[in-house]
């Protein structure tokens, strides 16, 4: 069996990315010292040869002073496929769950070999070893699949949903780093909520509190009860018995998901636009009545709506542009208000609630609410999600965000000063 060497090659489109009230009082998980955490180990390999490898002023007086315009964005793009966990630990203990089928050799059940698409967009997955055949789904740049055979530069391979073939010399196989490089450690919270240390100790001081399932980048394995994670406030330690820590893959997407997930994102586009016409319908009444009465005076407003006007035109820049008021105002654990504090989701969801859209209050939730963008496309009012954090591109590799209670809502640039899990698009 002859694996092909892999060649960079264009596709047809550019790669899509792959985006309540305070409590009275925190409910902190116990701790125990349990890993919970199952190691998978890496198949070896075949016996085969190797392949070759209008923003506001207050942002453009942070830009000034920090002298960080037009500093470009360099981040390895996800996918719009759908992403998958498995299992894992160290980056050496990698591998996807697939599950083996009939249509695998003998030689292949015993010794798995991995695909990683490596190509600007993405690649068909064919019914048969011909380019007539007809499209099953699409394997995204960098999703992983099972190779299940090799047929006249073609492999068959399964991967999430989809099972057909690709040509070869858009994958390459057999590629332990590739593997690694291409899959996330995520730590998923269990507990109510999770305390963030700065060491692997109870008494070590809090760096971050972080509610039920959300996820966190894990920088290790469990090692004596303790995972290392990645937070907002810098690396920090989780116990391994309230987290589920799993390697985080993208695999295929299918014509089926593929049409329900555009479908879901159109449905949510025109609502979000619906809801901004309502509020410029209702604003223009309000005008109206105002100059019929002939009375000047202004109705009592909220102090937060006085002091911070919401633009009537509903569009990124805008949102932009009213994120980047908020900026110095405290962050609270669960919070939701603009100016006596936020978390992270609550700053976003309170931001965009002002123009009529309604978003989740979390961060991973964001993550699929939308239209997913690529860090290239990226735009004012763009949702920027990474594991366990969110928050508001405002332009020149800017992010607005309530980022800790020691920051509260802040500018942070680069935009990619941690693993960007997703860009989000809720208004065109």
């Amino acid at each position: 069996m002859n694996y092909k060497a892999l060649r960079m090659t264009t596709c047809c489109l550019a790669s899509a990315l792959t985006l309540s009230a305070t409590p009275a009082t925190i409910i902190a998980a116990p701790f125990a010292g349990a890993t919970g955490v199952t190691s998978v180990n890496i198949a070896s390999k075949l016996n085969v040869s190797t392949p070759t490898s209008g923003i506001s002023s207050i942002l453009e007086q942070y830009l000034s002073e920090n002298s960080i315009r037009n500093v470009e964005v360099a981040v390895t793009q996800t996918d719009a496929a759908t992403v998958r966990s498995v299992d894992g630990a160290e980056a050496d203990d990698i591998e996807p769950v697939e599950t083996q089928t009939e249509e695998q050799t003998t030689e292949q059940k015993e010794k798995k070999v991995y695909a990683v698409a490596q190509v600007e967009g993405y690649v068909n997955v064919r019914a048969k070893a011909d380019e007539e055949s007809a499209v099953l789904g699409k394997l995204y740049n960098n999703c992983v699949g099972v190779v299940l055979d090799e047929k006249d530069g073609w492999y068959k391979i399964k991967s999430g949903d989809v099972k057909g073939y690709v040509k070869a010399e858009f994958v390459e196989v057999d590629n332990k780093e590739l593997l690694k490089s291409v899959g996330n450690r995520i730590a998923t919270v269990t507990a109510q909520t999770l305390r963030v240390r700065k060491e692997p100790s109870e008494d070590a001081a809090i760096l971050d509190l972080v509610p039920q399932g959300e996820e966190l980048t894990a920088l290790s394995r469990a090692k004596d009860g303790w995972v290392k994670v990645s937070s907002e406030d810098g690396k920090g330690y989780v116990s391994a018995d309230y987290v589920d820590v799993k390697m985080v893959y993208s695999y295929a997407e299918s014509r089926e998901a593929e049409k329900a997930r555009l479908e879901k994102e159109k449905a949510e586009k025109e609502a979000a636009e619906r809801a901004a016409r309502e509020r410029e319908e209702a604003a223009r009444a309000a005008q109206q009545q105002e100059t019929n009465s002939g009375s000047s005076e202004q109705k009592s407003a909220p102090a937060e709506e006085k002091t911070t006007p919401v633009p009537s035109n509903a569009n990124g820049s805008a949102i932009a542009g009213y994120a980047s008021q908020f900026v110095g105002n405290p962050y609270v654990y669960g919070g939701t208000s603009l100016t006596n504090g936020a978390d992270c989701s609550g700053f976003v969801m309170s931001v965009y609630n002002a123009f009529g859209v309604s978003l989740p209050h979390s961060s991973s939730a964001m993550r699929s609410c939308g239209t997913a963008v690529s860090v290239s496309d990226i735009q004012p009012g763009d949702i920027v999600c990474y594991y366990g954090h969110v928050g508001i591109y405002v332009g020149n590799n800017t992010l607005v965000h309530a980022s800790n209670p020691s920051s509260g809502i802040k500018f942070t640039s680069p935009i990619n000063y941690r693993t960007i899990a997703s860009v989000r698009r809720i208004l065109n």
